[in-house]
Parts: C-alpha cells; structure tokens; sequence
C-alpha cells in the first residue's frame, strides 16, 4: 500500500484501534473510508491550491473541510471518541 506521508498517522491510528478500512490514492492525495461503531466515516485528502481534507468525522453525516495541520485535527477528533 502506497499511503502518503500526510495520512500516515491517521492510518496508524485506525490500524492501532483494529478498525477495518479501505485506502486509495490518487494524484498524491489519500482517501480513507471506515466505520467506527457502524458509522461510516471518510477523510478524502485534495490538493487543490492549500492542500487539506474534505471529512464527516466531527459530524457523522456532515462534511467540512480541514486546512493547515489537518493530520492533527482529524486524531483529536478521533481521540476523543
């Protein structure tokens, strides 16, 4: 598996916790989709001018974005489940 040096922690953690996945990239950007006590959650990385994540894990049905240190922000919220 190819993963990129942004998401590898993220997989890392999803790895450590046992949780199932799926990861594909594409053009340097990654795409991670799992599910975390039957919720299925995605984090679909894009490079488009900043890079950054386009994810439901806050708010389970509802996307956002996340800029900068996204890395970081997507395992705080996962933490905290």
């Amino acid at each position: 598996m190819n993963e990129t040096a942004s998401l590898s922690r993220v997989l890392a953690f999803i790895r450590e916790r046992g949780w199932e996945y799926t990861y594909h990239e594409e053009e340097g950007c990654g795409s991670i989709d799992f599910s975390y006590r039957g919720v299925p959650y995605h984090i679909w990385e894009f490079a488009d001018g900043e890079r950054g994540v386009e994810t439901n894990l806050r708010h389970g049905g509802k996307q956002e974005e996340l800029l900068g240190d996204y890395e970081a922000e997507l395992l705080e919220i996962m933490k905290e489940w």
